[in-house]
């Protein structure tokens, strides 16, 4: 809030809650003016003949880790898991993978450690290392390239992000869907509490404990029970599972029930 010109304030009372409140220094401005008009080149495969990638996954949290391998399985990749440095490090030893997705905040030994460790051999050059983060800030940004990472990404992260990275450090080629245009608008895009409001708050919950367990097969098998007159909430609401914002979804939902 500070670094956007502003301030925060926390009022707190034993039993009853917290209220916090900032400001922050921003101008409005018209939504024509905003540029929304995006080719969505959503993967479905990988092209043939190519090597068989090896990605190794490296998180404490087993949601962060689910949403890549949900992501990555079905293309085809070979995928293992570590929860934090000391056994991504234990793992990249014994199999060589092609690249590594490294979080960089974790218990026992954190993404810092394991990068240098890795990237302090000969043979570590030879793995691509890229960092996830939550942090936004253009200082932390130095700190992780400083460490031996090869490129970041923020947190939370959508799909065209995750293939286009892969496809900068190890040249992995993707067949794609028919490119199809967005919605010019913002409105017309964007899934609102009163697009839900529409639908039984039975569907509701099980459209958020779906969410919840990062289960995007059963989010879209509720996307189908939505009758043909609120097509446009099942357009909304597929867009969201397929950039994986479940949070968004949980969130908007919470206000409902």
């Amino acid at each position: 809030v500070q670094l956007m010109g502003g301030d925060i304030t926390v009022n707190s009372q034993v039993g009853k809650g917290t209220t916090f409140r900032f400001y922050i220094q921003v101008a409005i401005i018209n939504k024509q003016d905003i540029e929304t008009q995006e080719n969505h080149r959503h993967v479905i495969a990988l092209k043939p003949n190519q090597t068989r990638y090896k990605i190794l996954i490296v998180d404490d949290r087993p949601t962060n880790r689910l949403l890549l391998i949900k992501l990555l399985q079905p293309l085809g990749f070979e995928l293992k898991e570590a929860t934090n440095g000391k056994e991504a490090v234990e793992i990249w030893d014994e199999w060589q993978p092609h690249l590594i997705w490294m979080d960089m905040r974790m218990p026992i030994m954190d993404g810092y450690e394991a990068t240098q460790i890795i990237k302090g051999t000969i043979k570590g050059n030879a793995t691509a290392i890229i960092a996830l983060t939550a942090s936004v800030l253009e200082e932390q940004k130095a700190i992780i390239l400083s460490a031996g990472c090869d490129d970041f990404v923020r947190k939370p992260f959508r799909e065209a992000t995750i293939f286009e990275t892969m496809k900068k450090h190890l040249g992995v080629e993707y067949i794609y869907e028919e490119e199809m245009p967005s919605q010019t608008s913002t409105e017309s895009s964007s899934l609102t509490v009163e697009d839900l409001q529409k639908m039984p708050n039975e569907w509701l919950e099980k459209v958020y404990y779906a969410a919840k367990a990062l289960d995007d097969d059963i989010i879209l098998e509720l996307i189908d029970e939505i009758p043909v007159e609120q097509s446009l909430l099942g357009e909304k609401l597929k867009s969201l599972v397929e950039d994986f914002q479940f949070q968004t979804i949980r969130q908007l939902i919470e206000s409902i029930l």
